[in-house]
């Protein structure tokens, strides 16, 4: 039987996968558990607690307006209260969390570990501006994933480490800012999302990809 572990098990996206995978699930959450991936000490604490590896670690954390900062409509609202915030909760929180999973990782099979990312962390795919704040933090998500899966390839020859754009979902998350985006149930994401990790190969590894499976550029 396939392990699945869930990170932030209490959310939309996390909540709705955590319900559709097959298998043994463990769903962590900040609510439920204390984990707070802002906090090394508490990723330590509850990750150690686990035991034996696997198949998948999908960390749906992340905040769009973290410590109540809003999205930033032009760089003269840019704050460094609110790109500190960012950092923590959407690029550094995850990287922790696969920093302290690495012992939860198989070294003799297939494991995915995939953290939600957003498109609007692409660089190459900004044509807008604004949001500066969450853009910055979700591409810095985007190179440490990236930078630890090529790491990873050198003692998990089976591992994929991914980030992954899930759309735009509708939850408490993206109601006050989805205006004209098309938005899909957490259910309809969570599918997409699972079928999009399970076509994955350690040859996809270090890649950012949508919930349809395409590669979204850096």
């Amino acid at each position: 039987m396939e392990r699945h572990l869930i990170i932030g098990a209490s959310g939309g996206i996390g909540s709705a996968v955590a319900g559709a995978l097959e298998g043994e699930v463990t769903g962590l959450s900040r609510s439920a558990h204390g984990l707070d991936v802002t906090d090394e000490d508490s990723i330590v604490r509850v990750l150690g607690g686990l035991e034996g590896t696997f198949d998948t670690i999908f960390v749906a954390t992340g905040a769009l307006t973290a410590g109540g900062h809003e999205p930033e409509k032009t760089i003269k609202a840019l704050t460094p209260e609110a790109l500190l915030e960012q950092f923590q909760v959407n690029a550094m929180g995850p990287a922790l969390v696969l920093k302290h999973a690495l012992p939860l990782i198989p070294r003799d099979r297939r494991c995915v570990f995939a953290a939600l990312s957003a498109r609007v962390g692409s660089i190459g795919n900004n044509q807008i501006g604004g949001w500066h704040s969450y853009r910055a933090a979700k591409s810095a998500l985007n190179q440490l994933i990236h930078g630890a899966a090529i790491e990873l390839a050198r003692t998990h020859k089976q591992a994929i480490c991914v980030t992954l754009h899930p759309g735009t979902v509708a939850t408490p998350f993206t109601a006050k800012y989805a205006g004209r985006h098309t938005t899909v149930p957490p259910e309809k994401a969570a599918a997409n999302l699972i079928n999009v990790m399970d076509q994955l190969t350690p040859d996809h590894s270090g890649e950012f990809f949508d919930y349809s499976g395409a590669a979204i550029p850096w």
